[in-house]
C-alpha cells in the first residue's frame, strides 16, 4: 500500500499548511510592496494585510477549482477516480483495507467535513454498508 508522505489528519499536517500559508503570505506581501507602490502608487502592506488580502482574494475568487464538469471533481474526473481507488482497494490485504478505511473516516468525520457519502466503501454495488442498515419495529 502506498503512503502519503503528509499525514493530513496530524500536527505534521498543520504545520505543513501553517507554513504553506505563511509562504504564501510572504510572497503575497513582497510581490505587492515590489509592484504596486511602482506602478500604481498604491500603499505598502505588513504581513498582516497581505495575509488579510491573501484571504480576502480567496474568498472573492474561490478556494478551489472543484466546481463540476470536465476538469473538476465531478463528472469524468470523479468517475475515474473513485475506479483507481476500487481497484487499490481490490489488492490490498483485508487488513490493509480495514486500516484504511478506518484512518479515512477518522480523517473524512462529518464534523470536520460534513456529511460524506460511504458508498465507497460499500462490499457489493447497489448496497448500503451495514452501519446505516435497520430493522423496522
Amino acid at each position: 500500500m502506498m503512503r502519503n508522505k503528509y499525514n493530513k489528519c496530524g500536527p505534521v499536517g498543520f504545520f505543513v499548511i501553517l507554513l504553506f500559508l505563511t509562504a504564501a503570505t510572504f510572497a503575497t506581501q513582497l510581490l505587492w510592496n515590489w509592484l504596486v507602490p511602482e506602478l500604481f502608487h498604491g500603499p505598502v502592506v505588513s504581513f498582516w494585510q497581505a495575509l488579510g488580502l491573501l484571504l480576502l482574494s480567496k474568498l472573492l475568487f474561490g478556494w478551489h477549482h472543484h466546481k463540476g464538469g470536465p476538469g473538476g471533481w465531478g463528472g469524468r474526473d470523479r468517475a475515474q477516480w473513485k475506479e483507481r481507488m476500487q481497484m487499490r482497494m481490490e489488492q490490498m490485504t483485508p487488513e490493509e483495507r480495514e486500516k484504511f478505511k478506518s484512518n479515512f473516516k477518522r480523517c473524512m468525520s462529518p464534523r470536520r467535513f460534513g456529511r460524506w457519502n460511504d458508498d465507497f466503501f460499500q462490499d457489493t454495488p447497489g448496497t448500503k454498508p451495514d452501519t446505516e442498515t435497520e430493522t423496522p419495529k
